[in-house]
C-alpha cells in the first residue's frame, strides 16, 4: 500500500524541520503534532503540512491526532529531564504509548529516533532509556514495520551542539571542556533526513535498525578546535579531569539554561561513533563537518555575502 498521510512527532524541532521539510518537498501530507503551533509556524507555510496543537502524552489525544494515517515518525527527544518529561517519560514510554496506538489503529510504519551509544548496560539514564524505547518498539515487531535510526550528534544551521560551542568560544577567553577525549562521529541533519524520508516505502528496511555517523572521528577537544578554526577564533582548551567534568557539570545543572548536566557526561563516556559503514541502502554519502559548519557559523559563502549585502543595504 502507498503511504500518503505522514504523521511526525517532533517534527517542529532541528532534526524534525528538515524531515518534514523533506517529506514535503517529495509530496506527502504531513501532520506536525506539537505542543504550542507557534513553534511550529516555520512549516505552516509548507503546502503539504498541516501543524496540529496536541499532548502526546495524552493517551485520548494522540490517538485521536493518528487516526487516518498511514505512517507514524517518532523525533523526540530531551538531554535534560524534569519533573513532567523524564526520560522514561519521553524515551520509553511515550514509543510504547505510539507503538500500541498505531497497532490499535492499524497503523502499519512506524519509524523511530533512538541514540548511537544507547544500550540496557550504558553508564546514562539518557542512553538507558533510549535503549529501553528500542526495546519496547521490538515487542511489536509482530504487528508494526519498524525501523530504529541511532544518529551520532546532528550538526547543521539550527543545532544546539556546534552553534553552543561556537558562542561560548567567541564570549569566554578560555574552554574548560569535560571528558575531552570523548569521541564523536557528527551527521549533518540533511542526511539524516535523507535517511527518515528515503526508508519510509522501502520494504528493505522493515525490522531494522540504523546507525547513522559522518564520514570523521573527532575526539571532543578536536572538534572545539575545528570550530574555532572555522571561526578563526583561538581559545586555550583546558581539558577536565573526570572529577573536574563532574563538578563543572553539577554548578552546569543549577544554573539557569542547564548547558550540560552530570548525566550528560556520563553519556560521553560511551564514544559517540559507529564501527559500521554508513547504510548503502539509502544511497547517501555523508557530507564531512567542515564542508557545512562555515556556512552558518560564519556565513562565508555567496549566500552569506548576500545576506550581509541585504542586511547592510536595509540599514540606508
Amino acid at each position: 500500500m502507498q503511504l500518503k498521510e505522514i504523521c511526525v512527532l517532533g517534527g517542529s524541532g532541528f532534526v524534525g524541520s528538515a524531515v518534514v521539510a523533506k517529506l514535503d518537498a517529495v509530496g506527502y501530507n504531513v501532520k506536525v503534532l506539537t505542543r504550542r503551533r507557534e513553534a511550529a509556524k516555520h512549516l505552516i507555510i509548507l503546502p503539504n503540512v498541516q501543524v496540529v496543537e496536541c499532548d502526546v502524552l495524552d493517551y485520548q489525544a494522540l490517538n485521536q491526532a493518528l487516526r487516518g494515517m498511514d505512517a507514524a515518525i517518532n523525533l523526540i527527544g530531551i538531554l535534560h529531564q524534569n519533573r513532567r518529561n523524564s526520560f522514561n517519560t519521553m524515551h520509553h514510554q511515550l514509543p510504547t504509548q505510539l507503538a500500541k496506538i498505531c497497532a490499535d489503529l492499524g497503523i502499519k510504519r512506524l519509524i523511530h529516533m533512538s541514540s548511537l551509544g544507547a544500550s540496557r548496560n550504558a553508564p546514562s539514564q539518557y542512553l538507558q532509556s533510549k535503549s529501553a524505547g528500542e526495546a519496547a518498539l521490538a515487542t511489536f515487531q509482530d504487528k508494526l514495520n519498524t525501523t530504529i535510526f541511532k544518529p551520532s550528534i546532528i550538526f547543521g544551521r539550527c543545532d544546539s551542539f556546534i552553534n553552543l560551542f561556537a558562542t561560548l568560544i567567541k564570549i569566554m577567553p578560555v574552554i574548560m571542556l569535560a571528558k575531552p577525549n570523548a569521541k564523536f562521529q557528527p551527521i549533518w541533519v540533511e542526511d539524516v533526513a535523507g535517511c527518515f524520508v528515503s526508508c519510509l516505502e522501502n520494504s528493505d528496511s522493515y525490522s531494522m535498525t540504523y546507525e547513522l555517523a559522518g564520514p570523521n572521528v573527532y575526539t571532543f577537544r578536536t572538534l572545539v578546535q575545528t570550530i574555532m578554526n572555522t571561526l578563526d577564533i583561538q581559545r586555550p582548551i583546558i581539558g577536565l579531569s573526570d572529577r573536574l567534568s563532574y563538578a563543572q557539570a553539577f554548578i552546569m545543572e543549577i544554573l539557569p539554561g542547564k548547558l550540560m548536566s552530570r548525566d550528560n557526561v556520563k553519556s560521553m563516556e560511551v564514544d559517540s561513533v559507529s564501527a559500521a559503514p554508513f547504510p548503502a541502502i539509502f544511497g547517501i554519502t555523508p557530507t564531512a563537518l567542515e564542508a557545512i559548519i562555515p556556512e552558518y557559523l560564519t556565513d562565508l559563502t555567496p549566500r552569506g555575502a548576500y545576506n550581509r549585502f541585504r542586511s547592510s543595504a536595509a540599514r540606508h
